[in-house]
């Protein structure tokens, strides 16, 4: 905490000399001067309990990123796996190397120095990488859950309709929305008044965080989020109910038990994704958090940017078969 206030007064000092006018001006206009950097706190504690919590995180670091670039790795050059559920996993392996490598090196250095200062530039700048994965696995959890539905409930017509061609198309979709609405939700914020105090408990540069050190008007910005949240949750919510409720109808038609677990197994590991993913994003930003403490608020966000990312492509290889293949197929050597 001395660290952050320092960091507050060196950055006034240096806005004062610039500005020697300032000086003059009301002091009740003191308080609008504008922050141009923030003080992440991080978890506040022991030493020994920060080095803990550094060295778990490193390993959860390191975990997810290999395991993500094995997926991206074997969907690629495998070609039992060059099929359009594999191919949207390895989008989604991307998305997640993507939001942990934005969030969890900084998260890092935050936690070992026990807060960390952050430009207000490297601030919005790392608000709006975390907010594209976002929105982009969103919006692919959808198409996800649209693949199955075809290959469950219109098996025959599947090869003509997800072609490789329309699979690309609807990822490329899936990443220009994505880019399009994190633009809209960091560019409003950036535009509004920071006046301080430039203190963020929290681990990183998240929406919500961000706007507690705002002086001015938010209510555009929740005007924007509400109106974000029509596409981006609720919309896709409705669109993966309507696809499971299609499916679990089809898959109580199959005869045999063992069809029917054969065609559920194909639709477990997404559904399993799909309720972490938006139970976790509910909590954050949907459900009203007034009422829980920042520590609960900052474990929560750690298991959608840390934990999830690593759940995921471990979700999809657990007992697949095809992804045990390739493994071996790729690595002969190493699987004796």
């Amino acid at each position: 905490m001395g660290t952050a206030v320092k960091s507050r007064r060196r950055a006034r000092k240096t806005e004062d000399a610039a500005n020697p006018e300032d000086a003059d001006q009301d002091p009740g206009t003191e308080n609008l001067t504008v922050v141009t950097e923030f003080f992440l706190l991080g978890f506040q504690g022991s030493q020994l309990l920060r080095n803990v919590l550094f060295f778990l995180f490193l390993l959860v670091f390191g975990a997810t990123i290999c395991i993500n670039l094995l997926i991206i790795l074997l969907t690629s050059i495998s070609k039992i796996l060059h099929t359009p559920m594999y191919f949207f996993i390895s989008q989604l392996a991307i998305s997640d190397l993507l939001l942990t490598t934005d969030i969890v090196p900084n998260l890092l250095l935050t936690v070992l120095m026990n807060g960390r200062a952050i430009s207000f530039v490297g601030c919005i700048t790392q608000l709006y990488f975390s907010l594209v994965p976002m929105g982009f696995d969103c919006l692919l959890l959808t198409v996800m859950s649209y693949d199955r539905y075809v290959a469950i409930c219109n098996p025959l017509r599947y090869v003509t309709i997800m072609t490789n061609t329309y699979c690309m198309k609807l990822a490329f979709i899936c990443w220009l929305l994505g880019f399009l609405f994190a633009s809209v939700d960091t560019i409003t914020p950036a535009l509004l008044i920071f006046c301080g105090p430039n203190l963020i408990d929290h681990l990183f540069c998240d929406l919500v965080p961000v706007l507690g050190n705002v002086c001015s008007d938010t209510s555009i910005v929740q005007l924007e989020m509400f109106l974000l949240s029509i596409p981006l949750i609720f919309f896709p919510i409705l669109m993966i109910v309507y696809s499971y409720v299609n499916i679990i109808v089809n898959i109580l038609r199959i005869p045999s038990n063992t069809g029917r677990q054969k065609a559920f197994s194909t639709c477990s590991s997404h559904l399993i994704v799909v309720s972490i993913f938006y139970c976790t994003l509910f909590s954050i930003y949907v459900f009203p958090t007034r009422g829980q403490s920042s520590t609960i608020n900052k474990i929560t966000c750690l298991l959608y940017t840390m934990f999830i990312p690593l759940l995921n492509p471990i979700i999809y290889s657990l007992r697949n078969k095809d992804i045990r293949k390739a493994i071996r197929d790729t690595f002969p050597t190493h699987m004796t």
